[in-house]
């Protein structure tokens, strides 16, 4: 996915495979673009919303939550956007939740 360079000063991310983002929001659907746009711009991104299940076989939003709490504990980035979850799989969302407040706790 090729992502234009944001000169904004916060910036708002979806990633979701099925539901299109809401305006505003730069759109992803999946993790490996989220995360080589995460890592140029992480500074910027003032709010993010995850979905879990990206599709079949493939790092979920989870997946994401675990390597940003991996970033952030070991200081490679220091900030963290406001994260929303907005995934209908109750058990994948529960998992992301815990991985917020478990980031939370180090602000």
């Amino acid at each position: 996915m090729k992502v234009k360079n944001y000169m904004l000063e916060e910036v708002k991310v979806w990633l979701d495979d099925e539901r299109k983002a809401p305006p505003g929001y730069i759109h992803f659907t999946n993790v490996s673009d989220l995360k080589k746009f995460y890592k140029k711009n992480h500074n910027k991104i003032d709010k993010m919303s995850l979905d879990h299940d990206l599709g079949d076989n493939v790092p979920t939003g989870y997946d994401f939550m675990l390597w940003l709490e991996e970033m952030i504990f070991y200081d490679i980035f220091q900030n963290m956007p406001k994260i929303k979850v907005h995934s209908a799989n109750p058990i994948g969302k529960k998992k992301m939740l815990q991985s917020i407040k478990s980031l939370e706790k180090r602000k």
